[in-house]
């Protein structure tokens, strides 16, 4: 008996994508078993900390690394050390009164249920713009948003941002003026893996990724990388220091399985990847293409934005038929897990391993072939 259904959990096969609330994505052999080795042997978090953030920055091409328990708590640490340099005094010493004070400006645009680890930390939003395009932010917003309190520039690189900012490099020529770091948050930015460095050249102080996303790693775990000042003030705000960090533990296994999954991430055929995944939607479409009633197309890119196709499935205006067959999929057995936008049906490849896309389709075709 499984540990699953030791607990009366049934799994799903993973065809929607990379989301938390479903475990992100699977960790390969090679992750689990060096995690497994780490846990059997005791060493210095601080020096194992050291080791893999400078192999880490190595790996991804830029000046430094930092392993958190994930991106939102990546964007937490990041904003908390952008503070201590603000104040230039460490934040274990910085009270509430002179956090209260400081402000991260971000486009309105960009706002998101994430970014409140913000206001959680104590700091203000200073919004610029309107989440639309009637009065698109103007450098000159930006330039009068910030002022003597502001800490950072919050960009929230997404596909699913409105309209109404203005672009990355406009953000970077500003702050680098007024001396204001500029974090870039790319939780789910991943492929392609030349991310894990673009932004760095584009200007950004520091870039927040996902450790359990497309990287593979453990699902706890995120990676921030950036500028060696503020990567080392991270370092000396998060786990195992005491204050607001001590309760951001990454563990040796952690460390360890974010490290392994990096290197394995670099080492990845991309194009190989790519071409398995547009394989597998041009069976998918191939398949569909005769049943009266439904339309299903080829869709790129992904939900995140991440150049990876997708098959979209339609049935006119048939708005229950998209739900009765999303939740016949996942209810079903095997349960298997789709996506459901705007009354369109998704299948991604992305996070299927080999053989499961053949079992969805044969599912699928029998709930279609029910009546």
């Amino acid at each position: 008996m499984s540990i699953y259904s030791e607990l009366g959990i049934a799994p799903v096969i993973n065809a929607a994508g990379t989301y938390t609330v479903w475990g992100g994505s699977s960790m390969s052999d090679q992750t689990l078993s060096d995690m497994r080795e780490a846990s059997r042997e005791f060493v210095s978090i601080r020096d194992l900390q050291r080791a893999v953030h400078e192999k880490l920055a190595q790996l991804t091409h830029n000046e430094g690394a930092y392993v958190s328990n994930g991106a939102a708590t990546g964007l937490y640490l990041s904003v908390a050390a952008c503070v201590q340099r603000k104040l230039k005094k460490p934040f274990y010493y910085v009270t509430k009164e002179e956090v209260n004070q400081c402000n991260v400006a971000c486009f309105r645009s960009h706002r998101n249920p994430y970014d409140m680890v913000i206001k959680h930390l104590g700091l203000v939003y200073q919004e610029i713009g309107f989440p639309n395009i009637i009065l698109p932010a103007t450098e000159q917003d930006i330039e009068r948003a910030i002022d003597e309190n502001t800490v950072a520039f919050y960009f929230a690189n997404s596909t699913w941002t409105a309209p109404g900012d203005a672009s990355l490099e406009t953000v970077v020529r500003i702050c680098q003026k007024h001396d204001i770091p500029v974090i870039v948050d790319a939780a789910a930015q991943l492929p392609p893996k030349e991310n894990l460095w673009a932004f760095s050249r584009r200007g950004a102080s520091l870039t927040l990724f996902s450790g359990g996303k497309d990287l593979c790693g453990p699902q706890s775990s995120g990676l921030i990388v950036g500028c060696r000042e503020l990567t080392e003030i991270i370092t000396s705000i998060g786990f195992p220091n005491y204050g607001i960090g001590r309760m951001m533990k990454v563990g040796r296994e952690e460390l360890i399985g974010l490290y392994s999954a990096v290197k394995q991430y670099m080492e990845s055929d991309e194009d190989q990847r790519r071409a398995d995944c547009e394989r597998q939607v041009a069976l998918v479409l191939d398949k569909l293409a005769s049943y009266p009633g439904l339309t299903a197309q080829y869709s790129f890119p992904n939900e995140a934005g991440q150049p990876i196709p997708r098959v979209c499935i339609t049935m006119g205006e048939d708005r229950k038929g998209v739900t009765d067959l999303y939740e016949k999929l996942l209810n079903g057995s095997p349960r298997i897990l789709t996506g459901l936008e705007d009354n369109r049906l998704y299948i991604n490849p992305m996070t299927l391993k080999p053989g499961e896309m053949e079992i969805v389709l044969k599912r699928l075709t029998e709930i279609l072939e029910e009546k």
